[in-house]
């Protein structure tokens, strides 16, 4: 598990801000959920075999002896929460949200245990048009964000009918080569042979390459859905790669899946990815209900951003005030917070710990604030302040106090474009 500092925190809240703005403007609503959730939750709807619920579970028992478990992912959990406080009651959802996951995987750059994603997820649409928006939402926030060198990778695992006589062909295909499965896989073969598809052993991907292909058997409404979705993306101009071994690590899902992938960040490769669960719901316990969603890992995106060239956005003042002189300091406090008033989406930061001219000119500089506002002896008997750009070549000025919130605000929106 890693600490977030504030070199990079800020680099986070920009592309969290963006991230949240863009999934609003489709109109989906926030959700939050707790971090812990009862063990049975995850192990009916991940799957028992699968890698998260045999290898990578955080599961503890409380005082009371029940089994809980850190979540490992929100979809789950975000079900859960529509059937505890009855959200799908005759109503569709549209909802999104964020924060920490947990999985004891092996550490490594972009992967920890502590990991943080977006899920964003629709319950009650049944058609492939949302999940193509689902996929275009996520087009437009790689425009906004700027990152390059996504491709996306789109499959279809069928209708739970023809998932059945898929699973017999794989069990038949597989079993006919045991003496070359590795212990997991020898596992899956009994209880879910797709998984074996999902395999990272090196020594089973000439097996995987030749078994049978899923989209052979789709049953004719799924090879419907799957043609829809693929002509609004068609339409929308959104390219993709058909990658008929895609299946997903979960066992929920159904029909439509996706992945955006990247090649930015070595072996983590997955931006963004998700799918189609229409039967978890009532699995879970609730009405039949289709509904599809996707997971963004959070640390993977801030890595893609800064290796597609993303501006460090650190957590810093916009303002930072000098005061010089027992005037100047006792009224420089009144100062900032009235700038805070008048701009309060700038971040005012105020001298504090005394200090020489230069020595508080030297700690505005490295603030990274955009303008510092001096303040001496003089200039409160004449009811000014010097306004210093410190991030042009633009020459100090002084202005009136009585003007100066409406001076800042100009000047940031000329130097900066940050209100």
């Amino acid at each position: 598990m890693n600490d977030i500092l504030p070199d990079v925190s800020g680099t986070w809240r920009y592309l969290e801000t963006i991230v949240r703005e863009v999934i609003e403007s489709y109109g989906y609503r926030e959700i939050r959920l707790p971090l812990v959730e009862y063990t049975e939750l995850f192990r009916r709807s991940i799957g028992d075999v699968t890698d998260i619920v045999e290898k990578e579970m955080y599961t503890f028992e409380d005082r009371n002896g029940e089994s809980l478990t850190l979540r490992p992912e929100a979809t789950a959990s975000m079900v859960r929460a529509g059937i505890t406080n009855g959200l799908f009651h005759n109503q569709r959802q549209k909802l999104w949200t964020a924060g920490a996951m947990f999985r004891y995987e092996k550490p490594q750059k972009g992967r920890y245990r502590q990991f943080h994603q977006f899920d964003v997820e629709a319950m009650g649409y049944a058609g492939p048009d949302v999940d193509a928006e689902l996929i275009i939402m996520c087009v437009r926030m790689w425009q906004r964000l700027g990152l390059e060198r996504l491709n996306l990778e789109i499959n279809s695992l069928g209708s739970p009918d023809s998932r059945a006589r898929y699973r017999d062909e794989l069990v038949s295909y597989f079993s006919a080569v045991k003496s070359k499965l590795d212990e997991d896989s020898m596992r899956r073969l009994g209880k879910n042979p797709l998984r074996i598809l999902d395999s990272k052993n090196p020594d089973l991907q000439r097996l995987i390459a030749d078994a049978p292909v899923m989209l052979e058997f789709l049953d004719e409404e799924s090879s419907r859905h799957f043609a829809g979705l693929k002509t609004l993306l068609d339409a929308a101009g959104v390219p993709y790669v058909v990658n008929p071994r895609l299946v997903r690590g979960l066992d929920y899902y159904n029909l439509t899946v996706f992945e955006w992938l990247t090649d930015a960040l070595g072996s983590q490769g997955a931006i963004c990815a998700g799918g189609r669960y229409d039967g978890l719901v009532e699995k879970l316990g609730g009405r039949p209900l289709p509904a599809i969603g996707w997971a963004m890992g959070i640390e993977r995106l801030v890595g893609l951003y800064q290796a597609c060239g993303g501006e460090p956005r650190p957590g810093r003042s916009e303002v930072y005030i000098v005061a010089v002189g027992d005037a100047a300091i006792g009224r420089s406090f009144e100062l900032a917070e009235s700038l805070r008033d008048a701009l309060p989406a700038v971040h005012v930061e105020l001298n504090l710990g005394g200090g020489s001219f230069k020595s508080q000119l030297k700690r505005a500089d490295s603030s990274g604030a955009a303008l510092a506002i001096i303040l001496g002896e003089e200039e409160v008997a004449r009811g000014e302040a010097g306004l210093k750009p410190l991030r042009s070549e633009e020459d100090q000025i002084n202005v009136p106090l009585d003007d100066l919130a409406g001076t800042v605000g100009r000047h940031l929106l000329t130097l900066e474009g940050t209100l």
